[in-house]
């Protein structure tokens, strides 16, 4: 049988052990947490998670949806801050429709949303466009709500951006 000393050193040290792992396993998944949701200003994730890198074009069509020009103002007012930035622009299409027809698609796409940028007062000298076509989707399947997400144009960070 312990003694009552013996068994109150037990529990200090148990405790104490207990008290120890808790502290060092708390701090480690805040810290996981922090460096996952923070976005330096000026970095390429800033961009994509604080303005938004991508806009999405109805069928067939290059013209860009309201909703579409205020990303790019969100884009350009970015852009402006951040001037030594260069971006590409790429232009994408549903895999519907020959790969012709899709690569001339998605250049106009790319192209409306390059002049936009430009219309902004973006020196054109910072963005340059690439047509992808059919040949990059980001969704996979024989429904609309694939294709939906495959029309579209990216921006791209290409230099100057702060790392991180």
């Amino acid at each position: 049988m312990l003694r009552p000393i013996a068994i109150l050193k037990i529990s200090a040290i148990c405790l104490g052990v207990v008290f120890v792992a808790g502290c060092s396993k708390k701090d480690k998944p805040e810290l996981a947490v922090q460096g996952e949701q923070a976005a330096i200003p000026g970095s390429e994730r800033d961009f994509i998670v604080n303005v938004g890198d991508r806009i999405q074009f109805l069928v067939d069509q290059s013209t860009l949806t309201a909703q579409a020009q205020d990303t790019l103002r969100r884009q350009a007012a970015w852009m402006k801050q951040y001037g030594q930035v260069s971006v590409q622009v790429e232009g994408h299409a549903d895999e519907r429709g020959t790969r012709e027809y899709n690569i001339a698609l998605s250049a106009r796409r790319a192209t409306a949303t390059r002049q936009y940028l430009i219309a902004q007062g973006i020196d054109p000298a910072r963005i340059s466009k690439i047509a992808y076509g059919k040949e990059r989707p980001v969704a996979l399947c024989d429904a609309e709500s694939c294709w939906s997400q495959n029309r579209r144009a990216v921006t791209i960070v290409t230099g100057g951006a702060v790392s991180g």
